[in-house]
């Protein structure tokens, strides 16, 4: 894309799979953004990068920061373990940030890091792009519209089967690397349910190493107690061979099942882009009629029951767009590091709930 003159500059440090196949192009598709730079030492990335539209490419985040006068904004998508230094860099050059989820290991961090970015008066903002999947959208418009009566349980699945570990830091078991499903898919469905049923009070987890040679959790439940009384059951599983529905909420009057995943995610693995060639604006994240969700009461939606409910469009490109609404101050943060904060809350008592055998208060 060409960079327009008025186009907030961004520079992107990490090129792996979040960088490459999330923002990158999400960056390139939002009007108003341009991607400036991008930071990866590796030269094969670098080459990718500038192919994909990167106006240039730097080896170290130090040397964004010597350009911090010439960007608008830091993304940041690099492995976990980096993104509370790199963040408090940025914000101490005088630069907005976007984090790729989690924003930090610990809720006191993500606390220190919105304190810094409130005392600087910059954006800090966390990358939860599954807020604008195509199920979530539509299970979050049927709740508002009072389709389900009063939700009882919520139950989220974000399964895969992969019996095989692919190494890397996301399946280290070294405490630094914040790896594990906990911290990676657990970041997606804990933020979905606080979205969704408001603040936790009590966390019990059950957290398992389940495949050969795997370091870090690979099998996790965790049942959230909300204090709106809502129950959140919540799987994150690369051991699931036989995948469940990702969403079933259970109401007063009805409940919702969905099965399948947002489509985004492949079709940008796919090199597909948000607005360009076959991908309009228009039928982006969208997905077929039979991989709508049902709505009903009394029967299995696989013998029929219920109704089906057209999935509202996956929408990805709405973070980047309030993102750069809220840069020009017409506009929203669209995820706030305090948000990031209560959902680190949840993960921390997760993760001790799985250590001792107990249910967390919080």
């Amino acid at each position: 894309m060409t960079q327009g003159k008025n186009d907030l500059r961004v520079g992107l440090i990490g090129y792996g799979l979040a960088g490459s196949v999330f923002h990158a192009p999400l960056i390139a598709a939002t009007d108003g953004l341009a991607l400036d730079t991008v930071v990866t030492s590796n030269a094969d990335r670098q080459a990718e990068a500038r192919a994909a539209g990167a106006a240039r490419t730097v080896a170290s985040a130090d040397e964004l920061w010597d350009r911090a006068d010439d960007l608008d904004l830091v993304v940041i998508a690099s492995p976990n373990k980096t993104h509370v230094p790199l963040a408090t860099a940025a914000l101490k050059a005088g630069l907005p940030v976007v984090v790729d989820k989690p924003l930090a290991a610990t809720a006191a961090e993500a606390r220190g890091l919105a304190a810094l970015a409130e005392e600087r008066g910059l954006l800090l903002s966390v990358f939860q792009n599954r807020r604008w999947d195509n199920d979530f959208r539509t299970l979050r418009e049927l709740i508002a519209d009072g389709e389900l009566g009063e939700v009882w349980r919520f139950e989220s699945r974000f399964e895969r089967w992969r019996p095989r570990p692919k190494g890397g830091w996301r399946e280290s078991g070294d405490p630094e690397e914040i790896g594990g499903l906990l911290y990676d898919l657990g970041s997606h469905v804990v933020d979905q349910a606080l979205v969704l049923f408001g603040p936790a009070t009590r966390v019990y987890t059950e957290a398992d190493v389940r495949r050969a040679g795997a370091e870090a959790d690979d099998d996790t439940f965790i049942a959230v107690t909300h204090a709106s009384g809502v129950r959140s059951h919540l799987y994150v599983s690369a051991t699931t061979a036989q995948l469940g529905p990702r969403f079933r909420a259970l109401g007063s009057t009805a409940g919702y099942v969905k099965y399948g995943l947002d489509p985004q995610e492949a079709a940008l693995r796919e090199g597909r882009r948000p607005g360009g060639g076959a991908e309009s604006a228009e039928t982006w994240g969208t997905e077929p009629e039979s991989m709508w969700g049902r709505l009903g009461s009394g029967e299995s939606p696989l013998t029929g029951g219920g109704r089906p409910v057209p999935t509202l469009p996956g929408d990805y490109p709405a973070y980047y767009a309030a993102v750069a609404a809220a840069l020009r101050g017409e506009g929203d943060n669209p995820v706030t590091a305090h948000e990031a904060a209560a959902a680190l809350d949840v993960l921390e008592a997760a993760r001790r709930s799985a250590r001792e055998g107990v249910a967390v208060d919080l």
